[in-house]
């Protein structure tokens, strides 16, 4: 019986740290392959480099300033708080820079683009606004 005790307390710890070592040999490209046929991992590297436009206005443009903080947040309240909008809809960057709003990435129909737009500018003013948001292909 102790026999079997020991050589269980031996064993497990062994076979966890194999099948550990195992999972990590995994490479990086055979992780990400996609369920696709083709075998093609997923990577929009090359959509991001073609569309510039995602760098103008970023967070880290952003000052400390609590007057831009406060627009900010209130126009992402009043984003998030419609529930007709699609998860890209929600997830629009909002950037603001000496009270001018930088609205960028990519929603789901003109509608909702407009929709954003006319959040933002009910909070900062209509002349500033800058909209670089983008409409999804539709599939």
């Amino acid at each position: 019986m102790k026999k079997l005790i020991l050589a269980s307390v031996v064993a497990v710890p062994a076979l966890m740290m194999g099948s550990h070592a195992i999972a990590q040999t995994t490479s990086p490209e055979t992780a990400s392959m996609s369920s696709s046929s083709d075998g093609v991992a997923a990577d929009n590297t090359k959509s991001n480099k073609q569309d510039p436009s995602n760098r103008v206005a970023t967070a880290d443009k952003q000052k400390n300033d609590a007057t831009d903080i406060e627009l900010v947040k209130r126009i992402r309240q009043s984003v998030m708080a419609d529930k007709d909008l699609s998860t890209y809809g929600h997830n629009v960057k909002i950037v603001a820079v000496d009270g001018t709003v930088t609205l960028n990435g990519v929603v789901r129909s003109a509608d909702e683009k407009a929709q954003i737009g006319k959040k933002a500018a009910a909070i900062v003013g209509e002349g500033h606004v800058v909209d670089e948001m983008k409409v999804a292909p539709s599939k």
